[in-house]
């Protein structure tokens, strides 16, 4: 499965609710009230400087569907800022044929260079790839900005049981990182990478993180935050990409090392269906919000908005920190 992916529908939707009401979030006790374009899905969130930058996944009818990317000055109006690239590398087409989108972005700077991971995939298939592209600054209107293609990091295919789509980067505690992946088949998976280059360490196996157990096996978008020592494995369950019928939710796990093993607040390994909420929709407004990633203390997800007939919208939440240790977060 996917994490945000008959977007062809839904970007038309969200087109049609920005022309009558645009970007306007939610005016919650603990969202941000924000303006601007909001039609973010699977919102990679990064802070470089004063500016705050959200890159998504790219509607199949603009720039060849490529990663899209909004910025804000103030974190509370939000502008588009184009696409990463015009046409996707000529090698994605051949490596996934049939994309049309890329999905799922991830932002994580190490050293001075910006690393931006990202999925190709369609529909409901597990042929897929996670390449990567780099970048020496966020801005697009610097001089020096230009993401340059590293290729590919990991693929899957038919004969695999997992899916290489919805990357998710950690650095542990030695400064190694880390890539979380995976969506539905066996569910979260990790391979460690390396510096500079930003991909494989090894060829080892995938190491296995969360894992439902049961068909359909509705579990995706991976992101590790560690806070205190710990390691805390967000996760979206269940269906994105249905507009009001959406059902997703963020959902989360904690382990004392990033490889885990990772359990919920009961005890439940997240290997055996574990896992604790740490956001649902409210059946109104907010429906089915997942597609996570975080920082700087902030969640952001994507949502469907009721009042915008289910079109695709961007929230950035808080992330506060009980006695306990545990996440928690609330629209």
């Amino acid at each position: 499965m996917l994490r945000a992916h008959p977007i062809v529908a839904l970007a038309v939707a969200a087109a049609a609710a920005s022309a009558l009401l645009t970007g306007c979030a939610p005016a919650a006790s603990g969202a941000r009230e924000l303006t601007g374009d909001l039609a973010t899905h699977d919102p990679a969130y990064a802070v470089s400087g004063d500016v705050e930058y959200v890159y998504s996944t790219g509607d199949p009818n603009v720039a060849d569907g490529n990663i899209q990317i909004r910025s804000s000055a103030d974190g509370t109006t939000w502008n588009a800022r184009g696409a990463v690239w015009d046409e996707k590398p000529d090698w994605l087409s051949e490596a996934v044929p049939g994309v049309s989108n890329l999905w799922a972005p991830e932002l994580i700077e190490h050293d001075g260079t910006w690393y931006l991971y990202y999925a190709a995939s369609t529909f409901g298939q597990n042929t897929s790839v996670i390449a990567l592209a780099t970048n020496t600054t966020l801005d697009p209107d610097d001089p020096d900005y230009r993401w340059v293609d590293r290729g590919e990091v990991i693929s899957s295919s038919p004969a695999d049981d997992f899916n290489a789509i919805d990357p998710g980067v950690i650095v542990d505690e030695a400064g190694d990182p880390w890539l979380a992946f995976g969506s539905f088949w066996s569910g979260i998976r990790m391979v460690s990478l390396q510096w500079p280059d930003g991909g494989r360490a090894d060829a080892a196996e995938p190491l296995r993180l969360a894992d439902r157990g049961v068909p359909p096996n509705a579990i995706e978008a991976p992101y590790i935050v560690e806070h205190d020592g710990d390691y805390f494995l967000f996760v979206s369950f269940d269906s994105c990409c249905k507009a009001l019928a959406s059902t997703y939710r963020v959902m989360v796990g904690r382990a004392d090392a990033v490889t885990g093993p990772y359990v919920d607040r009961a005890g439940v390994p997240l290997l055996e269906g574990g896992g604790t909420s740490v956001l649902e929709g409210d059946g109104q407004v907010h429906i089915g919000p997942g597609g996570q990633s975080s920082a700087a203390g902030t969640l952001a997800v994507h949502y469907y908005d009721g009042r915008l007939n289910g079109a695709f919208q961007l929230a950035l939440l808080p992330l506060v920190w009980d006695a306990e240790g545990w996440p928690t977060v609330t629209w």
